[in-house]
């Protein structure tokens, strides 16, 4: 009774019978549609993925020899870098692949892995070209992984023939730019040293066969951090700090 009561309302105004049917159809039709939108489940908006943003100073986490990717590098020294710096830069990770054109929209980038792996050619030739052309990297093998590091060494010889890693001194400018630091030594205590690419005279890449990965603040990292270096994040900082002034 309700019902034809508040259609006999609806109905008033209309001239004709045709057009008073016409109109409590438009109105069944409303109903229905306002009925099938407002059961519908709420849906949840997938999180956004990380993304990069030009405005600010980018950490590419390099993906490379298939799947191989620093999932064991923690992006926690990025906010120190914020922090301790006036310097403007992406607190995330974004994930780049060594072999795509978007690698160099990353000033800087880390790599890390574990076990053998070869670079394809394509890879090869774009990380020459990367570090020959501003770019900067940081590598440290997951729990200081010997393959990764003798596979590392091998990919350095067959990209840069004419040049080779060497012990970077504690008086380099690295070393104090940021976090003064004298002294480098392992999670047991024991002294160790990390070492550097330079092209023509410019540092380009620094590598720690011990660690540097900062496993502590790596999500989703089942690594022990091998020998890994003590205060890594503080390291880590004067690095970036180091490549993106220099």
């Amino acid at each position: 009774m309700k019902n034809q009561i508040e259609f006999q309302n609806a109905s008033k105004g209309f001239h004709t019978f045709e057009e008073a049917m016409v109109g409590r159809a438009t109105i069944w039709a409303l109903c229905f549609f306002a009925l099938q939108v407002f059961s519908q489940p709420a849906q949840v908006a997938p999180a956004a993925p990380v993304r990069s943003d030009l405005a600010l100073l980018q950490c590419g986490n390099l993906t490379y020899a298939g799947n191989q990717s620093s999932v064991c590098f923690a992006d926690h020294f990025l906010t120190d870098v914020a922090q301790q710096t006036s310097l403007r830069v992406n607190p995330k990770f974004c994930p780049v692949r060594l072999d795509a054109d978007a690698l160099f929209d990353y000033p800087f980038c880390v790599m890390s892995g574990n076990e053998n792996f070869s670079l394809t050619q394509r890879e090869r030739q774009q990380l020459r070209k990367y570090l020959t052309q501003g770019g900067f990297l940081l590598v440290s093998p997951g729990c200081s992984d010997e393959k990764w590091d003798q596979s590392f060494r091998q990919e350095i010889k067959v990209c840069f023939p004419e040049y080779s890693l060497q012990k970077i001194p504690m008086t380099h400018p690295v070393f104090s730019i940021v976090n003064p630091i004298s002294q480098l030594v392992d999670k047991y205590g024991k002294p160790v040293s990390i070492e550097g690419l330079e092209i023509n005279g410019r540092l380009v890449l620094v590598y720690s066969k011990d660690g540097l990965n900062d496993v502590a603040h790596a999500s989703g990292c089942c690594c022990c951090g091998g020998n890994e270096i003590k205060d890594p994040a503080k390291v880590n900082v004067n690095v970036f700090t180091y490549a993106v002034l220099y």
